[in-house]
């Protein structure tokens, strides 16, 4: 099990690295997070949802994706609160403190679907969830050392030099937490360094000699690690810098409850493309492009859209001749309104949209959780991605749909002149077919980017970069192989 000394430390991708290179040597691996928090969520082969970072670890140890791989997901809605996914499926709301006295009956769930993994695994790799410290948390703990003592699981400690005072973030988990947790730790593992790694190596001694664990590796900071899907949405803000000459500017406001916000990743990947990212405070720029991401929240999200004034900043765009874009929930805010009649996404309701389409949606029914592929309507382009939304969306402006499936049904709306389109169909742009597309239609060169082989490449080359400074020999006597 990797565990960390806080969150963004590099825990999944540090399993997805060594998924890769243990796969690579013939062994059967899965990758397990008992507890995730996170709105970048990946449809499963089971018909469920599992957090984003189990998926590439997943990719990484080159097997298909299993709900059991993230038994448990929480999905923000609110600044207190989260929907709860086990085992794939919704199982409910809970506010923060309702949500501790939940996990000790959610301890089951997680070791069943361990258990499941284990069955047909060599080796499961275990990333833990924010901190090994949280001892304010840890009764009832299912995400770290509870899990990790369930089932006397080997613990590497990781901490993150790059945002300083890794010495005090390892030796201060060692004064934290129980004895007994502290006896499962079996060494730790110093992340994201940059420079001369030999400054350091005095430090790498000092934590060994006074925490008594052995030192397993400095692993210095791989810029690679942007190419690949990010699971927080605090990597976005990577995207923010302007890209100096580029032909394409796309501008995504980014509201509190964004999700699925990989669907954005191949974008920033392109060289013609201006990606901006519009942090609150901020208007729209002038662009060719607005794409409205998804939400969990999606009427929340679209009061903060208005309360930012992006709405008026949506409206200039569009009698400037831009495009606009709606994924899964900017969907439905691109319609006449959106009601909520359940509470689904938060309190019930029904309220205004953005009113570009002549549609309107309803929250509501069984989540649609499916692969799908086709063909964009306009164009015959073929595609692949998958649908993770609730709700119904209905009108006329559905009868200019987006997208045709292989089944011959059809997905999302557009207004007559083509400018203004949505869909709940997210991974688009991660098919290199429908990105170039999308890029040729608004006037660029299209694309040569293969962004699929680049993932492949990028968890290569950070696999060869774990071997090289990771003592892999010890790692192997500790894991038992």
């Amino acid at each position: 099990m990797i565990q960390g000394t806080g969150s963004d430390v590099g825990k999944s991708l540090l399993v997805a690295g060594l998924c890769r290179h243990f796969a690579d040597r013939g062994l059967r691996v899965r990758p397990f997070k008992p507890q995730n928090m996170s709105n970048n969520a990946a449809v499963t082969v089971d018909g469920g949802e599992i957090g984003r970072a189990q998926a590439l670890q997943a990719r990484a140890a080159r097997v298909a994706l299993s709900v059991h791989m993230n038994p448990v997901l929480l999905k923000p809605q609110s600044e207190i609160g989260a929907q709860i996914i086990v085992q794939g499926r919704m199982r409910g709301s809970a506010r923060a403190r309702d949500y501790q006295a939940l996990k000790p009956a959610l301890m089951a769930d997680v070791l069943d679907s361990f258990e499941r993994l284990r069955a047909e695994a060599d080796l499961v790799l275990v990333e833990g969830a924010g901190s090994a410290s949280e001892v304010n948390l840890r009764a009832g703990d299912i995400a770290n050392m509870g899990f990790a003592r369930a089932v006397n699981a080997p613990v590497l400690l990781a901490g993150d030099i790059d945002r300083g005072g890794v010495i005090a973030q390892i030796l201060g988990t060692k004064v934290a937490i129980d004895p007994e947790d502290a006896a499962l730790i079996r060494g730790f593992i110093v992340n994201k360094m940059r420079g001369d790694a030999s400054l350091f190596a005095d430090g790498m001694a000092f934590i060994a000699e006074r925490s008594g664990w052995p030192a397993l590796g400095l692993v210095p900071h791989f810029p690679q690690a942007g190419r690949l899907p990010a699971e927080d949405a605090l990597a976005l803000g990577s995207y923010g810098s302007r890209r100096a000459g580029a032909k394409l500017t796309i501008a995504v406001p980014m509201m509190p409850r964004i999700s699925n916000f990989d669907d954005l990743d191949p974008l920033a990947q392109e060289a013609e493309v201006d990606l901006v990212m519009v942090k609150p405070g901020q208007p729209l720029p002038v662009a060719d492009l607005v794409i409205l991401p998804g939400s969990k929240a999606t009427i929340a999200d679209l009061a903060f859209l208005r309360a930012e004034g992006w709405d008026i900043d949506i409206a200039a765009h569009v009698r400037r001749g831009g495009h606009v874009l709606g994924l899964c929930g900017g969907y439905q805010m691109l319609g006449r309104r959106i009601a909520d009649p359940d509470g689904i996404e938060g309190p019930p309701g029904e309220v205004a949209g953005l009113g570009l389409l002549d549609a309107v949606t309803r929250l509501g029914g069984d989540k649609r959780l499916v692969a799908v592929s086709g063909r964009s309507c306009a164009d015959g382009v073929a595609f692949s991605g998958y649908e993770m939304h609730v709700g119904v969306t209905e009108g006329p402006a559905l009868a200019r749909p987006l997208l045709r499936f292989d089944d011959g049904s059809l997905d999302g709306a557009g207004s007559a002149d083509g400018r203004i389109a949505g869909c709940y169909v997210h991974g688009l742009f991660g098919d290199d077919r429908q990105r170039a597309a999308w890029l040729a239609r608004l006037g660029g060169q299209g694309s040569s980017l293969a962004y699929e082989a680049v993932v492949e490449e990028t968890l290569d080359a950070f696999a060869a970069h774990l071997a090289s400074h990771l003592d892999m020999t010890a790692i192997g006597r500790i894991i038992g192989l």
